[in-house]
Parts: C-alpha cells; structure tokens; sequence
C-alpha cells in the first residue's frame, strides 16, 4: 500500500469503539482501528464493492 491511499474509518463502524478502517483504491486495505500494527485484509476494489452492495441490501 503506499502512503498515497488515505486510510479513513469506515461509515459501517459502530460507536461501541468496534472500528474498522479502509483505505479503498483498486486493492482496498481493511484493519482494525484499536490493532492498526497488526494484519490487515486486502481485497480488490471489485471484491470490496460486491461486499458493500451485500450488506446495502439487507
């Protein structure tokens, strides 16, 4: 990931302190807000975008 890719909290984050961050670009970048030094999930930007219409139609 390079430094050009802001990461930002996601809007599906919830305000109990359970956050997720992204940084979304053609991979997008998943982490843990409270865990940020540790593994992230990477997916491509089509991935991460059938993953949103998913959770948007329920």
């Amino acid at each position: 990931m390079t430094s050009e890719t802001p990461w930002h909290k996601s809007s599906y984050s919830g305000q109990q302190g359970h956050c997720v961050e992204v940084a979304e670009g053609p991979t997008t970048h998943i982490r843990d807000t409270q865990h940020r030094a540790q593994s992230q999930l990477s997916v491509s930007g089509s991935e991460w975008n059938a993953l949103l219409t998913a959770l948007c139609s329920r």
